[in-house]
């Protein structure tokens, strides 16, 4: 029988505390927010010519492919790239706030249900970012679950810096805990940036 400090039953118990913590959050936000989902979907139909969702095909755990979902803020037929290269002009008006929001991120939620994410964690990047990728595969990083946001999020740092953002992901892949997440879950939010911002771990 395996004791509580054994190194495989405390991770075993993080894994699933982890998934607890994933589903809730699906389930908070399906039951208690399904009218903003609604009315961002509406919004965003209305507000620009194209689809409210935007599908993008996206590396994740274990280097496997998937198809990750947000609402859309950019215009129709803009090219699929990094934010970071894409030009601000590209962002329609409430794609900008849907952004300034982290709200844009929300349709994610079913991709956490699936599995293929979780709330907190890497954040998974695009099959065309080769340097990023090479960097997450040097560090260890594609064994993490990706995230919805994650330590690299808080802190500012993009993937327009790819050995950057690998390392802290790996910092965070190598730390992570329930109580991280919760604290990374909460600096998110504008209310969490504003009265506490990024703390080093």
């Amino acid at each position: 029988m395996m004791s509580a400090t054994d190194p495989h039953a405390r991770t075993t118990a993080d894994r699933l505390a982890k998934r607890v913590m994933d589903l809730a959050f699906v389930a908070t936000v399906a039951v208690a927010f399904w009218w903003l989902l609604l009315a961002i979907w509406l919004a965003v139909r209305l507000t620009s010519p194209g689809p409210a969702l935007f599908a993008q095909t996206r590396v994740g755990q274990g280097e496997k492919v998937f198809t990750c979902y947000k609402f859309r803020t950019m215009q129709v037929g803009t090219p699929q790239a990094g934010t970071h290269e894409v030009s601000p002009a590209a962002i329609t008006p409430l794609g900008r706030r849907l952004r300034r929001w982290k709200i844009d991120e929300l349709p994610q939620i079913w991709n956490v249900a699936r599995g293929e994410m979780s709330l907190v964690g890497p954040r998974p990047c695009l099959p065309g970012q080769s340097e990023l990728i090479a960097w997450r595969r040097r560090l260890g990083v594609f064994a993490c679950r990706p995230g919805i946001t994650g330590l690299a999020q808080v802190a500012g740092v993009d993937m327009s810096e790819p050995e950057k953002l690998a390392r802290i992901d790996a910092r965070y892949c190598a730390s992570r805990s329930l109580a991280l997440d919760l604290r990374l879950a909460v600096q998110t939010l504008p209310v969490g940036r504003l009265t506490g911002g990024y703390r080093k771990i």
